[in-house]
């Protein structure tokens, strides 16, 4: 039905993004940082379902409409890489902080923790591109059962991503400590953080492959 091999493929796609900073990242360690591991759990728990979100759409076929309509593919991919220029931006211009640099936000409420996590992850253009453009290739439409594989490739991706970023949200307070006390360790994180966003916003950009039918 589906391969340890596939598996272990998107296991591996996964584990490489989630270590790559992005909206997700940045925002489940910064209310880490401000609120707490409770608050940094509650919002995981918007972004676990946020990834659900995307699972249920790509086992739907939705991959199938980007690849029919590539414009609207290309729109999202040079969307996406505008939007984490910012981000790197934000990290690296003059006055700017670390993502584990304390910041005075007032705390927000559970449900509102959990929203965030959403439609950060909703909005987060490198799951879009992993559900809508890698994921697929990991099917093999021969094998049949084509929508049961796409759900047992997102789980894994799933499971991987919170396990990833679980351990990011115990540790974050941990990290922010550590550097608060060292300014030029959290300018050195700083600066690699928004080369890192810069990288693969620009890689996004570059990027010419196109959205990949998950179904013959």
């Amino acid at each position: 039905m589906i391969s340890g091999g596939a598996l272990a493929g998107i296991a591996l796609v996964s584990f490489g993004m989630a270590l790559t900073p992005g909206p997700n990242l940045i925002y489940l360690v910064s209310r880490s940082v401000v609120q707490g591991r409770r608050a940094g759990l509650v919002s995981l728990a918007g972004v676990g379902v946020g990834f659900a979100v995307y699972l249920v759409a790509a086992t739907a076929g939705i991959a199938t409409v980007f690849a029919l309509v590539p414009e609207v593919y290309l729109t999202l991919k040079l969307a996406g890489a505008c939007y984490l220029l910012w981000l790197a931006w934000q990290m690296v211009r003059p006055g700017g902080e670390s993502v584990f640099a304390p910041k005075e936000l007032a705390p927000d409420r559970p449900r509102k923790l959990f929203l965030m996590g959403l439609v950060t992850c909703l909005l987060n253009p490198k799951i879009a591109i992993l559900y809508i453009s890698l994921l697929p290739q990991f099917v093999s439409p021969e094998q049949g059962q084509v929508a049961l594989q796409s759900l047992l490739l997102g789980l894994t991706q799933i499971t991987v991503c919170l396990l990833c970023d679980g351990a990011f949200v115990l540790m974050a307070g941990s990290v922010a400590a550590f550097l608060a006390r060292r300014p030029t360790w959290q300018r050195v994180h700083r600066y690699a953080m928004g080369t890192l966003l810069a990288g693969f916003a620009l890689r996004l950009a570059a990027d010419r492959s196109k959205a990949v039918l998950a179904a013959p």
